[in-house]
């Protein structure tokens, strides 16, 4: 017992002395007194500027970098602003329109087709059509079918009617001499007179004129060309040389997919129109369906016939001036029937050849008469200068029944 009550008084007497004294129990107190703060009330975090000589342009930089962004948030809403006021005036101009469209009685008067044909100068494109060539009657029809949708068309816009440019690309197909560009020119100015070209004009391209020979050579030419034909017509003859099949890489290619782009996004003001034999545009097409898609009419060229292609001779005659006798016609006839049989055959343009080679069979006629032979004195007559008479087609006749076979295609 006397040792228990040892051992008590030890552990009393050991904690008395680790204990803290009073005075240190109030030192541990983190903000004792009135002064809150250990390290003063100096305002030691103000800014004072400093000794760094960029703080100045630093901070005009910040107010510039501000000033710009406020500028370009009033830009943004402008903009917006600017739209919506758009989208607004649409709005009502669109329930202006409905309102007017529904107010308009059916009987309200829209003008006469024909005040729009002759006004606009359609009817006589259409007349130096007729004039111009012969035959070719589903050609001239067709033509005549796409001027009546312009000038209704352009009708129904003078009435507020809601309208959308047509699709005018062409496909052109025949045999040489059809008359394809002939037509190609009456339309680009068929579509002038309606509005729907700046020019009119018809710019004829080829491959050469459109594909180059090496890397990064077609797409300047090609967009010349286009650039040419703005405005216009653009027709492409022999359309299906642009694209080889058995070679991939063929530059042909990329004049195609320009002019599918262009065909697409300025159908307002570009009329491409291609051209070619029927069997051979129908395999290009079989190759470029988007080139099949992107025309909207077809027209067919068929060959003519031997009495069309009298007829033919004799618009030529009077164009350039000359008069055919009544008897030269039948011998015309049986030398152009003979030359439908041989080779190479090109409708109008072997008429014209044989004209042209007629001409000089009257002309050296007429020279042998009155400067050689010194027929009335040398003196010849106006009528003599514009005739052309059977011998001078006997000629023709007579080289291609009388030349050897190989050589009968030059006659």
């Amino acid at each position: 017992m006397n040792l228990s009550a040892a051992l008590s008084l030890l552990f009393i007497a050991s904690a008395e002395a680790f204990a803290p004294t009073g005075s240190a129990r109030a030192s541990t107190q983190l903000f004792g007194g009135a002064n809150q703060n250990p390290f003063g009330n100096a305002k030691s975090l103000e800014y004072t500027g400093g000794s760094d000589p960029n703080n100045d342009h630093n901070y005009g930089r910040l107010a510039e970098k501000l000033n710009e962004a406020d500028i370009e948030r009033r830009k943004i809403q402008e903009e917006a602003d600017r739209r919506e006021r758009a989208a607004e005036i649409r709005r009502e101009e669109r329930l202006a329109k409905i309102a007017y469209m529904n107010d308009m009685p059916d009987s309200q008067p829209a003008g006469t087709v024909d005040e729009f044909m002759f006004k606009e100068g359609v009817q006589d494109q259409l007349d130096k059509l007729d004039h111009d060539l012969v035959g070719l009657l589903a050609v001239k029809k067709r033509v005549k079918e796409i001027a009546a949708l312009l000038v209704l068309d352009k009708m129904r816009r003078k009435l507020g009617f809601e309208t959308s440019v047509p699709s005018l690309h062409m496909s052109f197909t025949g045999a040489p001499g059809t008359g394809k560009t002939t037509v190609a020119v009456r339309m680009g100015q068929i579509l002038a007179k309606m509005g729907y070209a700046r020019r009119g004009h018809v710019v004829l391209a080829t491959r050469d004129d459109l594909v180059g020979q090496y890397v990064g050579h077609t797409a300047p030419k090609t967009k010349e060309m286009i650039k040419k034909a703005m405005g216009g017509v653009l027709l492409v003859d022999e359309a299906y040389y642009l694209y080889n099949a058995a070679n991939d890489r063929d530059y042909g290619q990329e004049s195609i997919e320009i002019l599918l782009n262009v065909m697409e996004n300025n159908q307002d003001d570009l009329v491409v129109a291609v051209a070619g034999y029927k069997d051979r545009m129908d395999k290009f097409f079989s190759y470029i369906p988007g080139m099949m898609s992107r025309i909207g009419n077809h027209i067919d060229f068929p060959n003519y016939t031997a009495d069309e292609l009298v007829k033919i001779a004799g618009v030529m005659s009077r164009d350039l001036e000359y008069d055919i006798d009544d008897d030269a016609y039948a011998t015309f006839k049986d030398y152009i029937s003979a030359r439908m049989e041989l080779p190479f055959f090109s409708n109008a343009r072997t008429v014209r050849n044989a004209m042209d080679r007629a001409r000089m069979n009257s002309a050296i006629r007429t020279f042998e008469r009155f400067a050689i032979d010194g027929e009335n004195g040398g003196v010849c007559s106006v009528a003599d200068l514009k005739n052309i008479s059977a011998q001078d087609f006997q000629i023709l006749l007579d080289d291609i029944l009388n030349a050897d076979t190989d050589k009968r295609i030059f006659a």
